[in-house]
């Protein structure tokens, strides 16, 4: 497999109008201008990102030119892709909070300087200026029925549930950066397929220019959910190495030859050949350690594989825990969890408690008060550890 078709196949769920067009494009030697934009939703990138921003990396290496765009103006909108409820808006302070160290998270994959670096774009920088009145003709390029039949909508009506007018023109606004830039391919999520087509609609209608679609494929379990990114169990990549690492072994055994294909470099033909049913504790501890080199480095996947050896196979406690300060006497379990900031609400804390995810130095908790000694261990999930300090 040459790099080119390599580009093409890995981790791709499908090229518009179609891969042949894109590869001949390729292989003349042409260079095109790229992007994927990331919107501010959240403090941190996360693994779902990842899996663009490796795929960025690629058409980097080749010579061609990325735009890492952070939606600073669309992530105010919130993207309806995907989702049964309207999103709640985020003001401006939200967004521009949110997306601080975006930057910095996507150079542990693209790089920003040196030959053919990345270019970092807002598109609040056209956005904010686009009058109401070039918004309305540009709302003339897409109609109702198209905008209607999206999953998500149809969902909604038959539950009678509210659709609003921004969620109709996120679309449109999403199209208008590919416009505005005159990009010639577009990545993201198989998710983003309609927004994604909305801007090559865009460019066709106003420019006369073919705009290339790549989806790439979504990390999901047998069932088709979505790994790594539900509730409760994101992989952001502003934690530490150790939990993101712990975060991967919590995968279920039927995604790694996806996650393989999708989250590291490991040579396509080596993935083809491992066996993967005889190994998957071995297999899912190497996806862990190649996904945690890339993002946090070499050396600290080496420290990640070995705490997580002797945490959760050897059953030792992890070195170098944080501690938290309480005062002596019996405390109950799920105001400690909320007021230490182990758990972000006192209803996560009583979750994690009834489904027995909490252990006090290797036992579970059954009840719910507690009485605690100096350099106990509390363990929260699967990768959260702290040792108790009495305040004095």
């Amino acid at each position: 497999m040459d790099k080119i078709e390599e580009l093409l196949t890995r981790g791709v769920e499908k090229i518009y109008p179609s891969p042949e067009a894109l590869e001949k494009i390729l292989r003349s030697g042409k260079k095109i201008k790229l992007y994927q934009g990331f919107d501010p939703t959240a403090p941190s990138l996360h693994l779902g990102h990842y899996v663009g921003l490796l795929k960025l990396r690629q058409f980097q290496e080749l010579g061609h030119q990325v735009i890492f765009l952070i939606g600073d103006f669309t992530g105010m909108i919130g993207d309806p892709s995907g989702k049964s409820e309207t999103r709640k808006p985020l003001t401006r302070e939200q967004v521009l909070s949110n997306s601080r160290d975006y930057k910095k998270q996507a150079e542990r994959i693209l790089n920003f300087s040196g030959e053919n670096p990345a270019k970092l774009a807002k598109n609040s920088e056209w956005l904010d200026s686009l009058s109401f009145a070039n918004l309305i003709k540009l709302s003339s390029n897409l109609t109702f029925q198209q905008v209607k039949e999206r999953d998500m909508f149809q969902k909604r009506i038959r539950e009678g549930k509210d659709i609003y007018l921004n969620e109709f023109l996120y679309p449109l606004v999403q199209g208008y950066d590919s416009l505005y830039m005159d990009v010639d391919l577009e990545v993201g999520g198989s998710d983003q397929l309609f927004n994604m087509m909305t801007g090559r609609d865009l460019i066709h209608k106003l420019k006369g220019k073919e705009k290339f679609v790549m989806t790439t494929k979504l990390l999901v379990d047998a069932k088709g959910e979505k790994v790594g990114k539900t509730t409760g169990n994101a992989l952001f990549l502003n934690r530490p190495a150790e939990e993101f690492f712990g975060g991967i072994m919590s995968f279920p055994d039927d995604v790694l030859p996806l996650g393989f294909e999708i989250l590291t470099r490991v040579p396509m033909e080596e993935v083809k050949s491992m066996d993967f049913k005889a190994k998957p504790m071995e297999l899912k501890k190497r996806l862990a350690f190649e996904v945690v080199k890339i993002i946090y480095g070499e050396e600290s996947a080496d420290k990640a594989l070995g705490q997580f050896e002797k945490v959760f196979q050897k059953k030792e406690s992890p070195e170098n825990l944080p501690q938290i300060k309480i005062e002596s006497g019996e405390i109950e379990a799920d105001k400690l969890l909320f007021n230490s900031g182990l758990v972000k609400s006192l209803s996560e804390a009583k979750r994690f408690l009834s489904q027995k995810a909490i252990e006090i130095n290797g036992k579970i908790i059954t009840n719910e008060k507690l009485s605690l000694k100096e350099n106990d261990i509390i363990r929260i999930g699967k990768t959260k550890f702290v040792k108790i300090a009495i305040s004095k």
